[in-house]
């Protein structure tokens, strides 16, 4: 009787190992989280390897429905409305499909968050489809890849590439009408943010004159702030103030020296050199 209880206890250590045994997956589960906009994007996927095979058109068929990666289905979910081909897509968690091509293919979001084979496609849920040309790469790529490339503040691309083919999706979202309603609204408000408000109007080419007005209001508010007067002059420079702006330059360079910031120092510097 002792020795089957031990038998039985020696197997049964043999299946407790066998059970958290944990090995390497096949093809890799990889999440990507973008700030995009004013929110960001999630994409999750797996990522197959080549390991020798040929990829598109055979391992991925031209002409039927591809998962676009392995094991579980690829999804994006974005956190703000976008625009993908000629659909506005609301918030939300989508599936990404593709149907290769020799010469074209098709990028599909999907209402679907479990397609994983051809037969579990349903036309019905697409949300958009969109044609793309494939491009041929140099390079060969042994693991498949989706990443963001060409982030901008309101349009990037999602990259597919694997063995000597990439495709590219863009994508796009209304950043400029949000942040100006933000503006608008923040601006009739105490504690206004003039110095944001500014630089807004200066990196996208708005009311220069309003920007010049907020950025004294932010030098009142902060009179010892370099980096507001320098991005000041910037902006008188870029009305055309030559004389005004290199005050403005001159007062930052004054402010960065007794901060100690390189940075700023060498900024000036080189601003009033084009001031001259």
């Amino acid at each position: 009787m002792k020795k089957l209880l031990v038998i039985l206890a020696i197997a049964s250590g043999n299946l407790s190992v066998a059970q958290t045994l944990t090995t390497p997956q096949p093809s890799t589960t990889q999440t990507i989280k973008q700030n995009f906009g004013l929110s960001s994007i999630e994409l999750s996927y797996s990522r197959p390897n080549a390991k020798g095979r040929k990829i598109i058109g055979e391992l991925v068929p031209f002409g039927k429905v591809w998962r676009t990666g392995a094991n579980q289905a690829t999804t994006l979910s974005f956190g703000d409305e976008v625009t993908i081909g000629d659909k506005k897509i609301a918030a939300g968690k989508y599936g990404l499909l593709s149907i290769p091509g020799k010469d074209n293919w098709i990028l599909i979001i999907t209402k679907q968050l479990d397609v994983t084979s051809p037969a579990a496609y349903k036309e019905e849920s697409d949300v958009v489809r969109v044609n793309v040309k494939p491009m041929l790469l140099k390079e060969m790529v042994e693991t498949f890849t989706i990443q963001f490339a060409n982030v901008k503040a309101s349009s990037c691309e999602l990259s597919l590439m694997w063995e000597n083919t990439a495709v590219i999706l863009p994508v796009s979202t209304d950043v400029d009408s949000k942040v100006m309603n933000q503006i608008n609204n923040i601006m009739s408000k105490d504690n206004l943010p003039y110095f944001n408000a500014a630089m807004y109007y200066l990196d996208n080419g708005k009311d220069l004159n309003q920007a010049l007005t907020w950025f004294n209001k932010a030098t009142e508010q902060n009179p010892t702030a370099f980096w507001i007067h320098h991005q000041r002059a910037n902006c008188l420079a870029k009305l055309g103030k030559k004389e005004d702006a290199a005050v403005a330059a001159s007062k930052s360079l004054e402010l960065a020296t007794t901060a100690k910031n390189a940075d700023y120092v060498k900024l000036n510097e080189d601003l009033l050199k084009t001031l001259k």
